[in-house]
């Protein structure tokens, strides 16, 4: 799986995600290898998206899609100031993945030196953890080249999400927590939509 993530600034929000709901129905069809995606607006205007597609390859095709640039073009126009974007080959599904159900999520970026500790340790022990977080419905952990990390977790709901932050993990998982969350930055989407092929 491929997964890239765009974000930026966009006061215009309803004309963005009406912009964005037109893609699905209008470019979808025709994108080959896309599987899905999750968006939302942050509480300070920002708007993310993560896209996910078969494979970087499958990505660059869409891209270079006339009718893609010309629909990229438009999404421009509708944003306060550049966009971020970023590419992820390196993914791994935390639980199912998430859910196109969730009523919150929250993207959670970060860098750490060592990548495959922080894989190792959000897949270790996925049962204990749902037992322990219910509300957790799955997610996705995108792995840039350079140890930035792109982590998108799907709960039930936000209130779920905000009681289940109160149970205190293991020692040892919280340890592990501490290293890779040191330099995170979280932005939660509380009205998130999903698109999926």
């Amino acid at each position: 799986m491929f997964i890239q993530m765009i974000q930026g600034p966009c006061t215009r929000q309803g004309e963005a995600r009406r912009l964005l709901d037109s893609w699905h129905r209008d470019l979808a069809p025709g994108a080959t290898g896309w599987l899905g995606g999750t968006h939302g607006f942050t509480d300070d205007g920002q708007l993310i998206g993560v896209i996910r597609f078969t494979s970087r390859e499958a990505a660059m095709e869409n891209s270079n899609r006339p009718e893609q640039g010309e629909w990229a073009a438009r999404l421009m126009e509708l944003m306060d100031g550049p966009m971020e974007f970023h590419d992820c080959d390196d993914v791994t599904l935390l639980m199912d993945g998430g859910s196109d159900d969730a009523g919150f999520v929250q993207i959670i970026r970060g860098r750490v030196d060592d990548p495959s500790r922080l894989k190792a340790m959000m897949t270790a022990d996925t049962t204990a953890l749902h037992q322990m977080r219910p509300d957790i419905l799955g997610g996705t952990l995108a792995i840039e080249d350079d140890g930035s990390f792109i982590e998108t977790i799907a709960f039930t709901s936000e209130a779920a999400a905000r009681e289940g932050e109160k149970v205190e993990p293991p020692p040892e998982v919280r340890s592990e927590l501490d290293y890779a969350m040191q330099s995170a930055t979280y932005y939660d989407l509380h009205r998130p939509w999903f698109e999926s092929a």
